[in-house]
């Protein structure tokens, strides 16, 4: 079991990684400035700092609770990937606000999962599932809006 929490470990980082190449230039990005965003949207350098907060508070929970939520929490993992590259990538803000719902619902899945069996790793998630209701507005802002 050691290895696959391993490997656990090593998924969540690279789509850190991947997810990050999608938005690592989005300060730089014409289209992303010219957009109307909400004045709730924070500076692009606090998603750098949030963001790996929030995979290592991923990573502990699903680490600790692995077997119960492996499912769910690497299909969540692709979702949340995905996000980056279609608004960033593809500029397709419809498409990744409905990503961003899905999103919610597997999370509302996982954090019930996580509140029965793993008091602390609910806990530990909770901010993450957080950020997503915060990332859900700013998306729906930009589409309302754009």
């Amino acid at each position: 079991m050691p290895k696959i929490k391993l490997l656990l470990f090593f998924i969540v980082f690279a789509a850190l990684i991947i997810g990050a190449t999608a938005t690592g230039t989005a300060s730089e990005d014409d289209w992303y400035k010219s957009l109307n965003k909400s004045s709730l949207n924070p500076p692009g350098y606090i998603f750098g700092i949030v963001w790996p907060f929030l995979y290592l508070l991923m990573s502990i929970s699903a680490y600790r609770s692995y077997d119960q939520i492996k499912t769910l929490f690497f299909i969540q993992l692709f979702f949340n990937t995905l996000w980056s590259w279609l608004f960033f990538s593809f500029h397709l803000t419809l498409i990744s606000l409905i990503d961003i719902i899905l999103l919610l619902i597997i999370n509302i899945k996982i954090l019930s999962i996580l509140f029965k069996v793993d008091r602390l790793g609910f806990i530990i998630y909770t901010p993450y599932f957080i950020w997503l209701f915060f990332a859900l507005y700013l998306n729906f802002y930009i589409v309302l809006y754009n």
